[in-house]
């Protein structure tokens, strides 16, 4: 059965729209691509000039707009709820940037306000989207590696002083957190999505002397897990140059590691597993050099949800136990003392 395009429009237009862009001009045929909207002529302009997408004039001609089923949102982390909420009165499915809110409590307020009015919401966690991931994820289920014994995440990327020069950057404020929320979420959110929730953690985060911002830039955390499991999440953005991110596993019957795009699989008495991909996380100085390929399988998912009423692969709901974990490490570091991790799903 052959089904009708999906409309889409798009608000915000700044840093993470490439990949979007580029997957939305690869998946055409299923698509109809009606307009991206900034408040800022410049970067309308920009956009279409870049991108040759139409835009919007203004964010009431595209909420009005009844072509338009979806909307893609890209504005900053603040702006999520009220965006999302205007969407939700304008009766369209949402596509969110990552994070869904600066905390659990908003995150949930917004999956609830989505569900209720029956929609569809999915959050930009492309990286659950990896061939590797993937690949580990059925590994995992098929008891491939055994019982999960250690479970770990490494994020230890680089950005410079052009990063923060852009005004709030890296300011909570205008980004709602620093490095967990705004770059380690992505393995955060992979990790659990692998292993299953947190139980507790006990964390320590600072703000290095590298930069004029308010929000951490080094975090660490020892973590247990609902499985049982024990594990250490290392994340920074002070790293020069900055390196892949990494989850390693290890089980009763073998160990798993993540690296980027690559995985490296060991099972006692089997053969081991080497799949190839990408050593490109977004880790370096440009955050934007990585292939756009798990963003459109993303979209691609997405539009999938919709036309066939199934829950996306990265949906609101499944978005909620990493909002849970970070904010049991910001809370254990401010507290100095193990915190546990609240039940994101209820």
């Amino acid at each position: 059965m052959v089904m009708n395009r999906v409309g889409v429009a798009m608000i915000g237009l700044g840093l993470a729209v490439k990949p979007h862009a580029l997957a939305l001009r690869d998946l055409a045929q299923r698509i109809d691509f009606l307009g991206g909207f900034s408040p800022s002529e410049t970067r309308r302009s920009a956009f279409h000039r870049q991108y040759d997408l139409p835009v919007f004039d203004s964010l009431d001609a595209l909420l009005a707009d009844p072509r338009v089923q979806a909307i893609l949102i890209l504005t900053p982390p603040r702006t999520h709820a009220a965006v999302a909420a205007q969407a939700v009165r304008a009766g369209k499915h949402i596509l969110l940037e990552k994070p869904v809110d600066v905390n659990l409590d908003g995150a949930r307020r917004t999956v609830e306000a989505v569900a209720s009015a029956g929609l569809k919401l999915g959050v930009v966690f492309q990286h659950r989207y990896r061939g590797a991931v993937l690949t580990l994820r059925d590994l995992l289920a098929q008891g491939e590696i055994g019982e999960i014994i250690s479970a770990s995440a490494s994020v230890r990327w680089w950005r410079g002083p052009d990063y923060f020069a852009q005004p709030g950057r890296g300011i909570l404020a205008r980004d709602g957190g620093g490095v967990l929320l705004t770059q380690a979420i992505h393995t955060l959110d992979v990790l659990l999505n692998l292993v299953g929730p947190a139980e507790e953690v006990t964390a320590s985060c600072k703000t290095s002397a590298l930069r004029a911002i308010d929000t951490e830039d080094v975090a660490c955390a020892t973590v247990r897990y609902r499985c049982g499991a024990l594990g250490v999440i290392d994340a920074t953005t002070v790293a020069y140059p900055g390196y892949p991110e990494r989850v390693e596993i290890a089980g009763t019957r073998g160990s798993a590691v993540l690296e980027a795009g690559r995985l490296l699989v060991h099972r006692a008495g089997k053969a081991s597993m080497d799949i190839a991909g990408s050593s490109q996380g977004g880790g370096g100085a440009d955050p934007m050099a990585f292939s756009h390929e798990p963003h459109r399988a993303l979209l691609e998912d997405f539009v999938d949800a919709i036309q066939t009423g199934r829950e996306a692969l990265a949906s609101g709901r499944s978005a909620l136990p990493v909002h849970a974990l970070i904010d049991a490490i910001l809370e254990s570091s401010r507290i100095r003392q193990p915190v546990k991790v609240r039940d994101a799903l209820g």
